[in-house]
C-alpha cells in the first residue's frame, strides 16, 4: 500500500555544512513528485532523508520531521532498515550484484529479511520482472549473471529488486542519467505504470523528464550567499513549467540561470 510522506522542518548537514535548510513539503500518495535544481542544491541529500540513508554517512546529521503516513520515521525506537523497506531506493547507476544471478538479485531483500522459500521466491521474482517489464526479455535466464544485462536492463533489474520487497514509496536519484534515450523512454513508462502502486519521488537534471512524468514538482536552489538547500516552491507540474510563483523558478525552468 503506497504512502504520503511529509517532510516538516527538514535541515540536514555534512559535518559543520548545511546540505538543506528547513524544507517543509508533502508527498501525496500513488503520485509523482520530481525535484529538480542546479547541481549541488541539495536535491539528492533530500531524497537520502526520507528513508534514512542520509544518516549513513560518517559525520552526517538531520533535524525536523519526516512522516510516513503521519509517522515519524526518525522517532525514537524507528528501525532504521524497516524504513528502508517500505521506502525504497533506486540509484544514480544500476548497480546490481554483478556476479549473483538475474533471479537472486530481485530476490536478495526477500533474502535479507529471512524469507527463504524458493516458491515463494520464484513467484516474486516473476512479479517484479513483469512489473518492470524484464520478465520477456530474462525470462529463459534468470541463472545468467546480471553484470551481463545492457545497462537500461540493469537499471530496471535494480527497480524491480527494490519493489520485490513491496515497499510503500520508491525514491529515484537520477535513474535514467547514465542511460541511451530508448532506456531512458522505457524508464518513463515505467514510471508512469509503477505510480498506480507506489509514491514515487524522483530527483532529475532533465526538465523534459520531469515535465513528462511528474504530478508535482519541487524546485530546490542555492541561495546569493551560495548555501544550499532551499526549496523555493512545490506545485503541479502543469503549473511550475507554465506558471510558477517564483521569479527564481521561472529563470531556472527558462534556463536563465542554473
Amino acid at each position: 500500500m503506497s504512502k504520503s510522506i511529509e517532510a516538516v522542518g527538514v535541515n540536514a548537514w555534512y559535518g559543520s555544512t548545511r546540505a538543506i535548510d528547513n524544507v517543509t513539503l508533502t508527498v501525496d500518495a500513488k503520485r509523482v513528485t520530481a525535484l529538480i535544481g542546479p547541481s549541488g542544491c541539495g536535491k539528492s541529500t533530500f531524497l537520502r532523508t526520507l528513508n534514512r540513508m542520509h544518516e549513513v554517512i560518517v559525520g552526517a546529521g538531520i533535524s525536523g520531521q519526516v512522516l510516513l503516513d503521519g509517522e515519524d520515521i526518525y522517532a525514537q525506537g524507528i528501525d532504521p532498515t524497516a524504513v528502508r523497506r517500505t521506502v525504497g531506493m533506486v540509484f544514480q547507476r544500476p548497480n546490481p550484484f554483478p556476479t549473483m544471478s538475474i533471479r537472486d538479485n530481485v530476490v536478495a531483500g526477500m533474502r535479507l529479511n529471512g524469507q527463504r522459500r524458493r516458491h515463494d521466491l520464484d513467484d516474486t521474482a516473476e512479479r517484479a520482472l513483469r512489473q518492470t517489464g524484464l520478465w520477456d526479455e530474462v525470462s529463459k535466464r534468470l541463472g545468467d549473471k546480471a553484470g551481463g544485462l545492457s545497462g537500461g536492463q540493469q537499471q530496471r533489474l535494480c527497480i524491480a529488486r527494490a519493489i520485490a520487497v513491496e515497499p510503500a514509496v520508491l525514491l529515484m536519484d537520477e535513474p535514467c542519467s547514465a542511460l541511451d534515450p530508448i532506456s531512458t523512454l522505457i524508464i518513463e513508462d515505467l514510471i508512469s505504470e509503477l505510480k498506480d502502486n507506489y509514491t514515487i519521488v524522483i530527483v532529475t537534471h532533465n526538465l523534459q523528464q520531469a515535465a513528462r512524468v511528474s504530478d508535482s514538482t519541487g524546485f530546490f536552489t542555492i541561495d546569493a550567499a551560495g548555501e544550499p538547500g532551499h526549496l523555493v516552491e512545490i506545485g503541479p507540474t502543469s503549473m511550475m513549467f507554465t506558471n510558477p510563483s517564483e521569479e527564481r523558478t521561472e529563470a531556472y525552468i527558462t534556463g536563465r540561470f542554473g
